[in-house]
């Protein structure tokens, strides 16, 4: 069988929904021990939600022949996965690994323990053929990265920051590919931001407006002016900035009464053409010129990043070519990843991995056509970097 796809399995089988880990980083760790990493496992978090991340590095003796230190590329992803739904709806049990009709079923087979298997496939035959490489291989893995993300990658990055540890290039194994695996990466992401709007009225008898202020009614004249803005108009990388309600909340349950208040919630979709601060101050600004009465908290998920072409997304647009012949898109579209931790201490991060079209669905399934080229995709960034530094 397939080395990547072995080893994907036996990562499927380990039941690590957030923020349980289940000894999958123990397996990984237990693979690249022999190439010469050093592994050391960061454990963060309440003793209720412990979460473990894994920072591993083959460290380099080398310089390049500037003299300068060597280069670091980390593999980056999670072990954890999400909840696995009603069992009895499962073709198979999500976390007994099945292979049928050329696919690999289970929870996790996309997103993304074949990424991981194939991450460290890829750096064994490197390691093995390239032993005196001068690149310096890093994997850091967490547990929650599909719950709060709290003590995940940021507080690894965290640690890293304050070493003083450099990161040169980052590749994060998300599934990023929309119909075969090489297709699609990102290079960048969107930056997040929430807001819970509360705007206050006057509760009472539905009968009697006149004795009541709806909320309702004097927010919607603010939502529909907020729909209707065009934030920014993105940019040669980035879709324009996008701003959605997810949810309003307001009544007692009761059909005859008026509410006090209504609680809206929404986020922002925001690219690099726009600021946190600048998209805060503009939908305040409309609240107060519709008089609102109204408290407004805000949540900033992430800031945007960029990987524009450059050495690391040159080295996997090539590594992807000369495997599957794809010349891939680069896009900043869909949600968000860990990658927005790393872009704050890594100049140059990228997401690769298989097609996305199942994950955290019932019967998440990866093609064993895709496993294949993505353990070679992964070789060939490693050579592509290594022959960079031994010209």
């Amino acid at each position: 069988m397939n080395p990547t796809l072995l080893f994907a399995q036996q990562l499927m089988a380990c039941p690590s929904v957030t923020p349980e880990d289940a000894d999958c980083q123990t397996l990984i760790a237990t693979r690249l021990a022999p190439l010469g990493f050093v592994c050391e496992t960061i454990a963060s978090g309440p003793e209720a939600f412990r979460v473990t991340n894994l920072w591993a590095k083959r460290p380099s003796a080398l310089i390049n022949s500037a003299g300068a230190a060597t280069e670091l590329i980390v593999f980056a992803g999670h072990t954890d996965v999400v909840p696995t739904g009603p069992l009895e709806q499962w073709g198979s049990h999500p976390f007994k690994p099945s292979l049928r009709d050329g696919r690999l079923y289970g929870r996790g087979a996309s997103d993304m323990k074949t990424s991981l298997a194939a991450f460290v496939v890829a750096v064994e035959a490197f390691v093995t053929a390239r032993p005196d490489t001068p690149l310096s291989i890093g994997f850091l893995l967490t547990s929650d990265e599909e719950g709060p993300a709290l003590d995940g990658t940021v507080v690894v990055c965290d640690a890293l920051q304050q070493r003083g540890e450099k990161l040169d290039y980052c590749i994060v194994g998300e599934p990023t590919a929309v119909e075969r695996t090489g297709d699609m990466i990102k290079n960048g992401r969107r930056g997040t931001m929430s807001g819970r709007l509360c705007v206050k009225g006057v509760q009472g008898h539905i009968a009697y407006p006149h004795l009541a202020r709806n909320p309702i009614h004097l927010a919607a004249p603010a939502l529909a002016e907020l729909v209707g803005i065009e934030w920014d108009k993105g940019n040669d990388f980035f879709q324009p900035t996008s701003w959605q309600v997810s949810n309003i909340h307001a009544g007692t349950g009761a059909s005859n009464v008026i509410p006090g208040v209504v609680v809206i919630d929404f986020n922002f979709r925001f690219s690099t053409e726009s600021t946190p601060e600048g998209l805060q101050t503009r939908l305040q600004a409309v609240l107060d010129k519709h008089e609102l009465a109204y408290e407004l908290t805000w949540t900033v998920g992430g800031l945007p990043f960029l990987t524009p072409p450059g050495t690391l997304v040159d080295a996997v647009c090539e590594a992807i070519r000369s495997e599957t012949g794809i010349t891939t898109a680069l896009s900043t579209t869909g949600g968000t990843s860990d990658a927005r931790f790393i872009a704050k201490i890594c100049p140059q991060v990228i997401e690769l991995g298989p097609p996305n079209a199942t994950i955290h669905k019932i019967d998440e399934y990866v093609n064993v056509a895709d496993v294949e080229p993505l353990t070679n995709i992964y070789r060939r960034v490693l050579e592509n970097l290594h022959a960079r530094l031994t010209p």
